[in-house]
């Protein structure tokens, strides 16, 4: 009996989470005379995936970390502050990229900071008004999933042969215009996500 009352309780798994590679990210809180800023960074040239593109702080899962001190770690680092000027208010909603990508956000205020950055990894940091997120609806695109097995598929096992109807699925894209810069992609979405959990728990004064 024990047993089943366990398994009942258990927290689901997900099936294949092992083929996705695991990354955390913070959404920074900037409370200023001014209002509630989100802060995100433009990375630098420099770097080999998505040289010059906007992006919160966060990076990929180490060995013997939780998700949360992934994401505190990674904007330690890249914004060159100490750890306990980041305030984790909770966890947002995990953004599962059709790519094998498992993006886990967090909610945090950013305390005392003074626009620090690495250079290795940031060209620059952004300050965008929460209130433009609250107001502005990105512009939204869709783009196509075609399943393609590989040549040595087995299609004699299945029903159909190589006229199975594979289904065919999709992906939201959407872009945010602020000023000169332009938040798109997997960040557009984390943001959108970011917002909504904002205003549905209140989360700012």
């Amino acid at each position: 009996m024990q047993r089943k009352e366990t398994f009942f309780n258990r927290k689901p798994g997900i099936i294949g989470k092992e083929q996705f590679r695991q990354y955390a990210v913070l959404a920074p809180l900037l409370e200023t005379p001014e209002g509630i800023f989100l802060l995100f960074e433009k990375r630098s040239d420099n770097l080999r995936r998505q040289p010059g593109e906007i992006c919160f702080p966060g990076g990929k899962l180490e060995p013997n970390e939780t998700l949360q001190e992934c994401a505190v770690r990674e904007t330690a680092e890249e914004l060159l502050i100490d750890p306990q000027m980041i305030e984790v208010i909770g966890p947002g909603d995990i953004y599962i990229s059709p790519f094998n990508l498992m993006v886990h956000p967090f909610i945090g205020i950013l305390r005392d900071y003074q626009n620090t950055f690495s250079t290795d990894e940031v060209a620059e940091v952004i300050k965008v008004p929460l209130t433009f997120f609250q107001s502005q609806k990105p512009a939204h695109f869709k783009s196509g999933l075609i399943n393609k097995p590989p040549e040595d598929f087995p299609y004699e096992w299945i029903p159909g042969g190589e006229k199975y109807p594979w289904a065919e699925g999709s992906y939201d894209i959407f872009f945010y215009q602020y000023e000169k810069h332009r938040i798109w992609g997997m960040t557009a979405s984390i943001v959108r996500s970011v917002v909504k959990l904002i205003e549905e728990y209140n989360l700012c004064p």
